[in-house]
């Protein structure tokens, strides 16, 4: 098992923060965002930590180096910021045949349950796990995703950026993955409207094809930063 942390992004809509700054090494509650997912990651049984970088990548790599806490460090650069699953797709060789828990670069989560995430997936003959959490508030999952899934948390539909979210489980990017996840990226639509393959896309084609997929509540509250006033929601979280 290894953990495959994105962090290739511009973040373009936080405008001149972002400027000349990674998003992912923008600060919440004093720590660079990407910290965040790094404690994740080292907190778990893992064996490696793969980051793949892109936009000012040196900032992360003259940052962590080659170990975090307890764990070894290997970058990935994504030449071009063409979305997530391509990130991932870019990672395919270095991962090496492995399994591997997903996490993004740019996201706080609050009381993650990453061992227990993997520990759900190792136990259970499940090709993946989604990391969702119960919301009071519908429309947050309009920046997510949204799943339907039975009394045995048995998926059977990711929606990207829903317009009408059906049930209060709201998707984040933090899944665990059998390797030949990788088999389904070529077959994953481009999306119509941002030009790039998206992460629900890319699970619902393994879906499609028979795999077991399930949720998994890996945090109390989640947000994803996007924008300004996302930063100040994560602050939020610690106050």
């Amino acid at each position: 098992m290894k953990a495959l942390i994105l962090a290739g992004g511009r973040g373009k809509r936080l405008d001149e923060l972002s400027m000349q700054k990674n998003k992912c090494m923008l600060e919440v509650n004093g720590r660079p965002i990407i910290e965040y997912s790094l404690d994740c990651a080292s907190n778990a049984d893992v064996e490696e930590i793969i980051i793949v970088v892109g936009f000012r990548a040196e900032e992360i790599i003259n940052t962590y180096g080659t170990q975090y806490k307890n764990k070894q460090i290997k970058y990935v650069v994504q030449q071009e910021q063409k979305g997530l699953v391509h990130a991932i797709e870019c990672a395919q060789e270095i991962i090496n045949g492995d399994d591997f828990m997903l996490l993004l670069g740019d996201e706080i989560l609050l009381n993650p349950r990453h061992q227990e995430l993997i520990n759900e997936f190792r136990n259970n003959d499940i090709f993946a796990l989604c990391g969702v959490l119960k919301v009071e508030d519908r429309s947050l999952i309009k920046r997510t995703y949204s799943i339907v899934q039975d009394n045995s948390n048995v998926i059977y539909r990711l929606i990207e950026k829903p317009r009408n979210p059906l049930n209060n489980f709201m998707g984040t990017g933090d899944c665990v993955f059998k390797n030949e996840i990788f088999n389904y990226i070529e077959f994953t639509p481009i999306h119509h409207e941002r030009k790039e393959k998206e992460l629900p896309d890319l699970i619902q084609c393994a879906i499609d094809d028979g795999k077991t997929v399930r949720s998994f509540i890996v945090c109390d509250r989640y947000t994803n930063i996007n924008s300004k006033e996302d930063i100040l929601v994560a602050e939020g979280f610690f106050r």
